[in-house]
C-alpha cells in the first residue's frame, strides 16, 4: 500500500522525505535514466527552507550554497532603488538559500536514498498513464526504449513529473500548450568575484528593454576566493520555443540589451560573456486549475500549478504542496480523503501566487520606477517613490506566497 510519487524531482523527493519520516510508506519513479544536475540557479524562500530545515536538510544546503542576506533592486543605469534583508537577517528563524538547482536536488536525492534504501528511487520509469479500482491504484511506465514496465500498484499515485505532466493531461486532455507570458528567458552561471555583500539577489532593469537577476550559489569555488554566480536575462520577446531545460542559448540573441550595464559594482556584460554556458527558455505558466485530486490520484508542484519563475516562488510552492499532501495523508485515515484535503489547503493558495506572479510580482518595484521616470536616471529614489510604497509593494508580495514574517512565525507545522 505505497503511495507512488510519479518524479522524482524537487516537490516529488521533498514529499517522499516527508512521507518516510511520516512513517508512510512510499516509492519514487523517475523518468530520466540516469540522474546529473539539471537547471541553474534556485531560490528557498524562509518558508520553504522551513521544510527542508525540518527534514535535518540545512547544513547541507548551507554547505552547498549561499545563505542569501538582501534583496537589491536597482533601474538599468545601476542606481539603488530598494533594498532590503532576507532570511534570518530580516528576523525569520529560517534562512534563505541560494543554490544551485542540482545541488538542491543532490541533497534530497541524497537524503531520501540514505533514509528509506535506494530500492525506493527508480530511475527511468516514464510514466504513461494510471488508473483505479477499488482502494488501489495502478501507474502504467515505459522505460528509454519505450518498452513497457511491469505496472506499479499502490494506495495512491501523486503527480510530481512537471509543466508537461502526463497525469495532468489524462484529466485535462484538452488543456492547451502552457501560455507564453511575452517575455524569453536566457540563463547561465559564471565563475565571478564576489559583489556587493557577497551574498545579495539582485533585479535590474525591466522587461521592455532588458532585465536581469543576479545572485551567487556557490562560494569559494577556486583559490581565488571567486563564486558561482546565476544570472537571469529576460526580455519582451514575440517568438519563443517549447520550454527545455537543456536548450542552447545563444548570446548574440540577447546580448544587446545589455551591453552598457557597466557599474560601479559589476559589469554585467562582462559576467554574461564569461558564463560557462547558456541556457534558453521562454517564462510560461497555466491557468489554474478547478481541480487537482481524483479519487486516489492527485497533483503537485508544477504537474498542479506552473508559474512563471518570479518571486522564487516556483519549487517553494512545490515544497508547501509535499508538507502539506503529507500531513493530510498523516492525519486521514482515508486515502481518498486525505488528498481531497490537501487540495481543499493548497489549490486556492497556489492560484492565488499564479496570478500575482502575472501581475504584481516582486518586479513590480523595479516595474513602477521605470514607469514612473520614463526609464531614465533619477537625482534621488525619494523623488520617484516613497520607501513606504516600495515596502508596501514588497511585503503585499510575501503576503500572497505566505512568506511573510508575520503569518510564517504564527503558522505551527505539524
Amino acid at each position: 500500500m505505497d503511495v507512488i510519487i510519479v518524479g522524482g524531482g524537487i516537490g516529488g523527493l521533498t514529499l517522499a522525505l516527508l512521507l518516510h519520516k511520516a512513517d508512510i510508506p512510499c516509492r519514487v519513479y523517475e523518468a530520466v535514466p540516469e540522474i546529473k544536475p539539471v537547471g541553474v540557479g534556485i531560490n528557498v524562500l524562509p518558508h520553504a527552507a522551513r521544510v527542508l530545515t525540518e527534514l535535518g536538510l540545512e547544513p547541507a544546503l548551507a554547505a552547498a550554497g549561499i545563505t542569501t542576506s538582501e534583496a537589491c533592486f536597482f533601474n538599468r543605469f545601476g542606481q539603488l532603488i530598494y533594498r532590503e534583508p532576507l532570511g534570518r537577517h530580516a528576523g525569520f528563524d529560517w534562512p534563505q538559500f541560494s543554490i544551485h538547482r542540482g545541488d538542491l536536488h543532490a541533497a534530497l536525492l541524497s537524503a531520501f536514498v540514505e533514509r528509506a534504501g535506494s530500492d525506493r528511487f527508480r530511475a527511468g520509469w516514464r510514466c504513461v498513464g494510471a488508473e483505479q479500482d477499488g482502494d488501489m491504484v495502478t501507474v502504467h511506465f515505459r522505460d528509454g526504449t519505450d518498452a513497457a514496465l511491469p505496472p506499479q500498484r499502490g494506495r495512491a499515485a501523486i503527480a510530481c513529473d512537471g509543466i508537461n505532466s502526463v497525469l495532468r493531461k489524462q484529466f485535462y486532455p484538452e488543456e492547451g500548450d502552457p501560455i507564453y507570458s511575452g517575455v524569453n528567458m536566457w540563463r547561465g552561471t559564471t565563475r565571478w568575484r564576489p559583489f556587493l555583500s557577497g551574498a545579495s539577489m539582485v533585479r535590474a532593469g525591466w522587461l521592455a528593454t532588458g532585465k536581469m537577476v543576479i545572485y551567487p550559489i556557490r562560494r569559494d569555488i577556486d583559490p581565488m576566493g571567486n563564486q558561482l554566480v546565476n544570472w537571469v536575462a529576460e526580455i519582451e520577446t514575440p517568438d519563443y520555443q517549447r520550454r527545455d531545460w537543456n536548450r542552447a542559448g545563444r548570446l548574440e540573441d540577447f546580448i544587446g540589451p545589455f551591453e552598457n550595464w557597466h557599474f560601479d559594482w559589476l559589469d554585467v556584460p562582462g559576467l554574461i560573456r564569461s558564463a560557462d554556458a547558456i541556457l534558453e527558455f521562454p517564462m510560461v505558466d497555466q491557468d489554474p486549475l478547478p481541480r487537482w485530486s481524483f479519487g486516489r490520484i492527485t497533483l503537485l508542484g508544477d504537474a498542479a500549478h506552473p508559474m512563471y519563475p518570479r518571486g522564487s516562488n516556483g519549487a517553494g510552492q512545490a515544497i508547501l504542496d509535499a508538507r502539506a499532501l503529507a500531513d493530510c495523508l498523516a492525519q486521514q485515515q482515508a486515502t481518498e480523503a486525505a488528498l481531497a484535503a490537501y487540495q481543499a489547503r493548497r489549490l486556492e493558495p497556489t492560484s492565488q501566487v499564479v496570478r500575482a506572479n502575472r501581475s504584481t510580482p516582486p518586479d513590480a518595484i523595479i516595474r513602477e520606477v521605470y514607469r514612473r521616470t520614463g526609464d531614465r536616471p533619477f537625482s534621488k529614489i525619494e523623488d520617484v517613490i516613497s520607501h513606504e510604497e516600495l515596502v508596501a509593494l514588497s511585503d503585499g508580495y510575501k503576503r500572497v506566497t505566505g512568506s511573510d514574517k508575520a503569518a510564517l512565525q504564527l503558522r505551527p507545522i505539524s
